[in-house]
């Protein structure tokens, strides 16, 4: 099974500084890959599309940052993941990348009753087409990716109001304890992600690296 850690409650900042290290130690082939879930202290994060300025306005710490999308909240009770996966070995394909990692939230949710999935032209993880339960950003570097999904489980969605989350209304957000209408505790969700994660990612390479194709910057973040 691929490496998962769990760094608990750990500030955004330090997080993503240690995250990029992660991915500069999957390049040189220091680590495997590894899924890391975490959970953040109150903060909005800004992607590559950027926002309408209401981050800025919410009152809340805000941090730009290279994933793909545009703003969303971290808060504790959501379950933010970050896969630092060698796409190189898995026919660097992004696009399937990002399908396997919503695969993965949504295979997550089964065991709560929880039927998610796409809504046409809306990135992340939707229930019934109308509510946001996960939302999904990430950026590949040399082929490796990072950043990830952000798992709503049990936390306040009020801050989502404050500004306006991947540019739509703060209230399409919804969480595990929103659906089901009981607390969840985060440690109950996260042996789901982690037998989740070791169906998806277990496999190693699924095709070789494509002759030629040596990857020298950065590729374009993406968004689902």
């Amino acid at each position: 099974m691929p490496a998962l850690v769990d760094w608990g409650l750990r500030p955004y900042p330090e997080s993503l500084e240690a995250m990029r290290s992660l991915v500069r130690q999957r390049r040189t082939g220091g680590i495997g890959d590894t899924l890391v879930l975490v959970e953040h202290p109150p903060v909005v994060t800004v992607g590559v599309e950027g926002d309408d300025g209401a981050a800025a306005a919410s009152g809340l710490p805000v941090v730009r940052i290279e994933r793909g999308g545009r703003a969303t909240y971290h808060g504790p009770g959501q379950l933010v993941g970050y896969p630092i996966v060698d796409l190189s070995r898995r026919g660097q394909d992004v696009r399937r990348f990002v399908h396997e990692v919503e695969e993965l939230v949504v295979t997550s949710l089964v065991p709560f009753g929880i039927a998610a999935g796409h809504v046409s032209g809306q990135h992340g993880v939707w229930v019934d087409g109308q509510r946001k339960i996960a939302s999904i950003g990430i950026a590949v570097d040399h082929w490796v990716t990072f950043h990830g999904f952000a798992l709503n489980v049990d936390l306040d969605l009020s801050p989502f109001a404050r500004f306006r989350p991947c540019g739509l209304s703060g209230s399409v957000m919804t969480s595990i304890a929103a659906e089901t209408g009981r607390p969840v505790a985060i440690e109950s969700v996260k042996p789901l992600v982690r037998a989740a994660w070791g169906r998806l990612f277990g496999d190693g390479s699924t095709s070789p690296r494509s002759e030629g194709r040596l990857p020298t910057e950065a590729v374009p973040p993406a968004t689902a």
